[in-house]
């Protein structure tokens, strides 16, 4: 816990209320190993009716919940701001503090040998705390676009994934983003990219001997990878069932955006966002379609690699002093 005063602060009735509400929110969360953005914690409000919709309560709680937290009565460690980290470098008393560090650490590919790989991508950097410990325990990469992805990264992500659907394994992207006019637009952008970045680069390396038609790229890329679809980016939230199921909170659909009279078409005049999905429905969204995707035999058997190394190291790190003295003995 991590409660400090810095400035005192008597708070009317109003405002208790919501340092109260927000400890009881933010402790629960805490308990299921999450913590939450204030935009996250602002919707767990609205969520429960305790909130109206709108900028000037999310305002509203922002200031309180500044307040309450520079008087000690909210824990610091409750709110995160994502966008914003210190990064360094390690740094170590002595060898063997890494080497245990290591030992704890240590992780084989865990996908290898998988018919399938699988990467995350999330649209907010807010959520990418979420995303990352649900995909982190399946051992799969994750990536916040931070709305819609710059040209350099998914080059990038095109040069990555070929190489998996070159050595036989099928890609799946499974995207989180709003649900609004730009939100929905950017899994349509995102699959359009790879494609061209991915299918171009592919049918370069084979033009000798491959029909430059999409449909025939794509069906070379199929049979390299045993005959399953080589690439699929598949929305997985936040689309229009699950908004009818969890009845999230709804703001106006952004008029000003250029997409946004398609949208209202579909779907109506209001949008949700992603932060609105509670945290744990996140992670199980995540984790039921990674587990739909894995080889549980392939895994059991790196799981098994990675035990063994793991054994070997923190071995290592025990015996640390004999290792000093040997290579002492050995240097003399």
């Amino acid at each position: 816990m991590a409660k400090i005063m810095y400035k005192a602060w008597r708070p009317g009735s109003e405002a208790a209320q919501i340092v109260a509400l927000a400890e009881g929110i933010c402790e629960d969360y805490r308990q299921q190993g999450y913590d939450l953005t204030l935009r996250q914690l602002y919707y767990q409000f609205v969520a429960r009716d305790l909130l109206a919709n709108n900028q000037k309560s999310y305002d509203r709680l922002g200031v309180v919940i500044n307040q309450a937290r520079l008087a000690g009565m909210l824990d610091w460690d409750y709110i995160v701001d994502r966008t914003r980290n210190l990064e360094s470098l390690a740094h170590w008393n002595s060898p063997a503090d890494i080497l245990s560090a290591v030992a704890s650490q240590y992780a084989v590919d865990k996908w290898r040998g998988q018919p399938h790989r699988v990467e995350v991508w999330v649209e907010k950097e807010a959520l990418a705390g979420i995303v990352g410990q649900a995909s982190s325990g399946q051992d799969v990469a994750w990536f916040s676009c931070r709305g819609y992805t710059s040209q350099s990264e998914l080059w990038g992500a095109g040069q990555r994934l070929l190489k998996y659907i070159q050595a036989g394994q099928s890609v799946t992207v499974l995207h989180l983003g709003d649900h609004d006019p730009s939100g929905m637009d950017m899994t349509r952008d995102i699959t359009d990219r790879l494609r061209l970045f991915i299918y171009t680069d592919f049918y370069r390396e084979r033009a000798d001997e491959l029909d430059p038609k999409y449909e025939a790229i794509e069906a070379a890329m199929a049979d390299r990878c045993g005959g399953r679809t080589a690439l699929t980016v598949k929305r997985i939230a936040l689309n229009w069932d699950q908004v009818q199921q969890y009845d999230p909170p709804p703001n106006p659909a952004k008029l000003s955006d250029s997409r946004a009279a398609k949208y209202i078409d579909e779907y109506g005049t209001e949008s949700w966002e992603l932060d609105a999905l509670d945290p744990s429905v996140l992670d199980d969204l995540i984790t039921e379609e990674i587990d739909h995707l894995r080889d549980p035999g392939a895994w059991a058997e790196r799981e098994g690699e990675q035990a063994t190394a793991k054994a070997q190291l923190a071995t290592l790190t025990r015996r640390w002093d004999d290792v000093v003295a040997l290579i002492g003995a050995d240097d003399a």
